[in-house]
Order: C-alpha cells, then sequence, then structure tokens
C-alpha cells in the first residue's frame, strides 16, 4: 500500500509491512502517547496559588464568605510544586517562622474552583501581617484580581491601599482585617 501522493510529498512511500515493523509500532505508539499528553496537559485546569497565615480563618473565608466550592486536586499537579517555585525568594516579612495552625494535619492546604477551568490553591506559611491582622499573599496578580472580583461581586468592603503590586484589605466574618498582597519577583 502506498500512501496518497498529497502525503507523498512530505514522507517517503511507506508500505504496509514498514508500517507493522518493530520500528514503525514505536513510531505510532510515540505520535498516540504524544497526542495523550497534549489532550491531558491541555484539559488541565490553571492552579492559582496563596499563601495564608491561617488556614481555618483562610476557610472561613473562602467558604463562607466568598461562597468558593471545595474542588478536587488536580492530576497534573504535584505536592510541594509552588513551594520549590520560589519559595527562597521570598521577602522573609511574608514568611513564617513556625506553622501557625497545628491543628491541620494535612500539609496539601485547601482547594477551591474559583473559575470553570481556574482552581485556587490555599496553603499555610505567610507571616501576620502589621496589627496581627491575617495575610494571604500570591505570586500572581490575575490570581489577586479574580479574588478582587469575587469579593466584589458578593459586595464585601474592600479597600485597596496600592494597584501596583496589588494589596487591598477586605473584612471577613469576624470583622478580622485580611490583607492581601501581590508579591512580585
Amino acid at each position: 500500500m502506498i500512501i496518497p501522493n498529497f502525503l507523498g510529498a512530505f514522507l517517503p512511500p511507506i508500505s504496509l509491512d514498514s508500517l507493522f515493523s518493530t520500528q514503525g509500532i514505536m513510531v505510532m505508539l510515540l505520535v498516540a502517547y504524544g497526542g495523550a499528553m497534549w489532550m491531558f496537559l491541555s484539559s488541565a485546569p490553571k492552579v492559582y496559588t496563596i499563601m495564608v497565615s491561617d488556614l481555618q480563618v483562610a476557610r472561613e473565608f473562602y467558604e463562607g464568605l466568598l461562597n468558593l466550592s471545595a474542588a478536587d486536586v488536580p492530576l497534573h499537579y504535584y505536592y510541594n510544586y509552588e513551594q520549590a517555585m520560589g519559595a527562597g525568594s521570598l521577602d522573609q516579612m511574608y514568611l513564617a517562622g513556625t506553622p501557625r495552625n497545628p491543628g491541620f494535619e494535612s500539609n496539601d492546604g485547601l482547594w477551591y474552583q474559583l473559575k470553570k477551568n481556574t482552581q485556587l490553591h490555599v496553603i499555610s506559611g505567610a507571616s501576620r501581617g502589621n496589627s496581627d491582622r491575617q495575610r494571604h499573599v500570591c505570586f500572581d496578580r490575575d490570581c489577586l484580581e479574580e479574588v478582587l472580583l469575587k469579593i466584589q461581586s458578593r459586595r464585601l468592603k474592600y479597600k485597596i491601599r496600592r494597584d501596583r503590586p496589588l494589596n487591598f484589605l477586605v473584612k471577613d466574618i469576624e470583622q478580622r482585617t485580611i490583607e492581601m498582597a501581590e508579591v512580585s519577583n
């Protein structure tokens, strides 16, 4: 069997024997594997990460006030991925010396559905802010803008302190002030 002339301009003639040879089968398997990986990775949700000073307060804020639904950990996500992605370059004022929530046994944090194909991963590790206020820090401006849109849509009181890098304050259910801060690399 010979490939039609259209494809023949780009490929050498392939016979049925060479297609089902060991080399031909290996090439077909590699092409199928590449296609499966492309489909898997292109359908994976975007993950934003926010580092917080208190996971329990964050849970009350994201579930209670913002009404975000819990999400499953995406398959493409590897544990400790964002901690390895630049925690060493963080200013020490954003990091806590010791974990603030010994009551939480799970180290993988909280997962929420932010938009249709976008998830929010909330992890502990941020230090408290001025006046012992809760602090939520993020490396991604788009993430904080999405959270701000959720805050605005829920008609919560907030105050933008700085636009670049984005920094704003919002009150939670217990009237605690939460500082949302973008950390620029």
